[in-house]
């Protein structure tokens, strides 16, 4: 199990947070925080995927309104940036291909992937996942419910963060929000104030 990130490229390092954000929630934001707080990457950038290809798109909002909620909550934070590389790009969007491009548009910079321990536990599920290994450093947050140490086994050069859980998903929003149930303790101001007055999730 890595504990740190070595032998890096010159330039500014760059922690890729690619999901649908489908709310974008304080969990994320949270994590975010702790990967720049401990000094892993010098940014990071919240990549909106439109279709994740191990999600039901059914249930995806558009791309551009979750991008609006994303910006909203991101806003007051220069060490974060919002993405919409993956809006250009072939649907299903594979991480490999939106990592490939953004590093032959910043060729100085160093791209490191962050991803949840649900997601790594299925990562042999992902395109090219073992060149994906061999080119980028792999950051994993914990999720309630998916063991770090499973992760450990399956991929020992992924690094193991010990950041906070977060007990709440944007599933679980999305069903509070047409459920009429308050949500605003996990949700950005900006960010509910924008849903409530468009009537998303309802």
């Amino acid at each position: 199990m890595k504990t740190e990130i070595t032998d890096l490229k010159k330039g500014k390092t760059v922690g890729i947070y690619s999901g649908s954000f489908n709310p974008i929630h304080i969990g994320h934001i949270e994590i975010a925080n702790y990967i720049i707080d401990k000094q892993l990457v010098d940014e990071v950038w919240f990549v909106v995927s439109p279709c994740n290809p191990l999600k039901n798109s059914y249930l995806l909002i558009d791309e551009y309104l979750r991008l609006d909620m994303l910006m909203l909550a991101i806003k007051n934070n220069n060490n974060f940036k919002a993405s919409d590389i993956e809006f250009t790009m072939p649907i299903p969007s594979y991480t490999i291909d939106t990592l490939h491009m953004l590093s032959n548009q910043y060729i100085d910079y160093q791209f490191i992937l962050i991803i949840g321990s649900d997601n790594a536990l299925v990562f042999d599920q992902w395109k090219n996942y073992q060149q994906l290994l061999k080119e980028y450093p792999v950051l994993v947050y914990p999720r309630l419910g998916f063991q770090n140490n499973n992760v450990s086994e399956l991929y020992p050069d992924m690094t193991l963060l010990d950041s906070p859980f977060f007990d709440v998903s944007s599933t679980q929003i999305r069903e509070f929000i047409a459920q009429k149930k308050d949500v605003s303790q996990w949700l950005h101001p900006s960010v509910n104030q924008f849903i409530l007055e468009n009537s998303i999730y309802m």
